[in-house]
């Protein structure tokens, strides 16, 4: 890192932590060179920086003083040096924080309508686990996890014809956990992995944090990511792993067909990639059969580490992911046992009864049908309420609408419009670190449509007009 960017590193912390509020003036460049022992080149660069980022505004022979409303819209490019990019945790963090607030319509939600989940039976059977646990619970379920939650969870892999042993499978807290554990048994700081573009905000911050560097691999709204964009970036660049979803990608809801998959397994496979699937959405489809993960096409398991959840589907709360990891299985363990030791051992026995028990198979049909019919609804609400020129994707499952609006509209500027408003909505540019995606934004459409949530689409529309 040069001298001005850890300059401009260190102020931009003392923005966040308030020491310089909205406002105010920063130290002049006299006061910085003083205060820092550097050039007065040096602290202009780290300023201008600054600005270019957005956290300050430059007046005319007053100064620099903090924006009123910082922006993180990172640098463009298409080739992502993580560790050298503005930081976008910011960005997520409010759009996370505006969700929680009960007054705001939480569109740019990341989490599925809490109500539409089996809560009464899960407590049950949090209950009934915490009851039987006995002194060597705690010990039992060390990784790689509960054992009838492994066996369960390879059940349903050999319903759908994959063969995967218990013996495979980690349990892990929630998905994220899984795609972290994955990516750093794959990987050494400082390599090269490919992502989509966009790509879930998850991506971005587990390979800034792992120091890596990525490649963004251009990924289309109905036929996902772009197989001869991605051979090329092979061709170009050392890259040790690929990260990505196949099934209703968040946040462009994007499904990869079939012969696609193939060619990616394949694709990866020769070159010896390790591929790291996040399918936490796969069991949410529409259609009359759930689409194949990535893992289908890869028969010894050599190649992909599929990694998944209940959160989506089933109890959000519980925070109980895996990966079926196969080679990797045992290095994954051991770096779990020294990050967070376990998966909490409550929720693996929950679930585990839960599975053991009629029921699930019934609820996720229902949960499909309202997860379909509320995105209908959303759809025609938007079609009604949004000018014409608006694009909108149509998933085959999932619980996200990926919008265009074009005519150079900037989808940062309606999340603040429309924050103010009450409604809170994903912005394309919390997708990607550079600067494609300004007019794109996620909806979440899991919630019911009531006259709320249909105002709250017509207010954004309205909004949408005014920009």
């Amino acid at each position: 890192m040069t001298r001005y960017e850890d300059l401009a590193q260190r102020l931009r912390r003392q923005i966040q932590s308030q020491v310089w509020l909205p406002g105010d003036k920063l130290p002049s460049l006299r006061e910085s060179c003083a205060q820092s022992g550097l050039s007065l080149m040096t602290v202009l660069q780290a300023y201008q920086l600054l600005e270019s980022q957005g956290w300050v505004v430059a007046r005319p022979q007053s100064g620099y003083y903090v924006a009123v409303r910082p922006s993180t819209l990172p640098e463009s490019g298409r080739t992502l040096h993580l560790s050298e990019q503005v930081d976008i945790n910011d960005a997520i963090f409010d759009m996370l924080q505006a969700a929680q607030d009960p007054a705001i319509v939480p569109f740019g939600s990341a989490f599925p309508d809490a109500t539409l989940f089996p809560q009464p039976r899960l407590a049950r059977s949090l209950a009934s686990a915490v009851r039987r646990m006995s002194a060597s619970s705690a010990v039992a379920n060390l990784p790689p996890g509960n054992e009838d939650l492994r066996r369960s969870i390879a059940q349903r892999y050999a319903q759908q014809g994959i063969a995967v042993a218990p013996d495979d499978i980690v349990i892990t807290s929630g998905a994220m956990e899984s795609l972290g554990l994955s990516l750093q048994a794959v990987t050494e700081p400082g390599d090269w992995v490919a992502i989509e573009s966009p790509a879930f905000y998850g991506v971005l911050q587990a390979i800034e944090r792992r120091q890596l560097k990525a490649v963004a691999i251009p990924t289309d709204v109905q036929t996902g990511i772009d197989l001869d964009a991605l051979a090329d970036a092979l061709a170009r660049y050392p890259i040790r792993a690929c990260w990505l979803m196949s099934n209703f990608q968040n946040p462009l809801g994007a499904t990869l067909p079939r012969a696609k998959k193939q060619q990616l397994v394949a694709m990866l496979a020769e070159r010896e990639i390790a591929l790291i699937e996040d399918d936490v959405y796969s069991e949410l489809y529409f259609g009359p059969s759930r689409p194949p993960p990535l893992r289908a096409f890869d028969p010894d398991g050599r190649t992909v580490l599929h990694c998944s959840s209940f959160s989506k589907c089933l109890a959000p709360g519980f925070r109980v992911g895996w990966v079926a990891a196969g080679p990797y299985a045992a290095k994954i363990q051991r770096l779990q046992l020294m990050s967070t030791l376990s998966a909490s051992v409550p929720t693996q026995l929950a679930l585990a009864d839960y599975l053991h028990q009629s029921g699930y198979e019934t609820h996720l049909r229902r949960l499909r049908r309202q997860l379909e019919l509320r995105q209908m609804a959303m759809y025609r609400g938007i079609q009604q309420a949004f000018p014409d020129e608006v694009s909108i994707s149509r998933p085959e499952g999932g619980y996200f609408l990926w919008l265009t609006l074009g005519n150079g509209r900037d989808a940062g500027t309606l999340y603040r419009r429309a924050l103010a408003q009450g409604i809170s909505i994903a912005p394309g540019h919390m997708f990607t670190t550079g600067d494609q995606f300004r007019d794109g934004l996620r909806l979440n459409s899991s919630f019911a449509w009531d006259a709320r949530h249909q105002q709250a689409i017509d207010t954004l529309g309205a909004l949408v007009r005014a920009l």
